[in-house]
């Protein structure tokens, strides 16, 4: 099987397990940490193009999981942790993994916030090494193995 469709296959498996687990995932810990993923995998590259902008604001009006919390509100997180980043990328990333780790407390929740940064990162076919880092990063932070996700 070709790479891109085995990200492509990955990112579909982990979307479908995130439905699944939809009714547990209205934590606001939740919220905040895949808001922070979300940001994290936008800027992993250390820059922010408008498509990844864009395919983060259409995960968050369409992901089924997401619609759990107002739209309004997860693009104003998105953002802020956003502008973290962008601001100072080695220190926004603390002040990032900080709110990443809010989902470590309960496992179902902190798988989660890894899948949603590989549904993000898978996005454009490409799940390239610096988003594969910052994934793995996070997988750390959360007292996950990587190698669960095939990172």
């Amino acid at each position: 099987m070709a790479l891109w469709d085995r990200i492509k296959e990955s990112a579909s498996q982990m979307q479908s397990q995130l439905v699944a687990r939809k009714n547990d995932l209205k934590s606001g810990a939740f919220r905040d940490a895949s808001m922070a993923m979300c940001a994290l995998v936008a800027a992993a590259d250390g820059t922010v193009d408008p498509a990844e902008r864009q395919r983060v604001a259409q995960l968050i009006s369409t992901n089924e999981v997401l619609q759990n919390f107002p739209a309004d509100d997860l693009r104003r997180r998105f953002e802020e942790n956003l502008d973290k980043l962008t601001a100072d990328f080695a220190f926004g990333k603390v002040s990032v993994l900080q709110e990443v780790a809010k989902a470590k407390k309960k496992p179902a929740e902190a798988r989660a916030v890894v899948q949603i940064g590989i549904v993000i990162g898978g996005a454009d076919g490409d799940f390239d090494k610096d988003e594969r880092a910052v994934v793995r990063e996070a997988c750390y932070t959360l007292d996950l193995p990587p190698h669960e996700f095939d990172l």
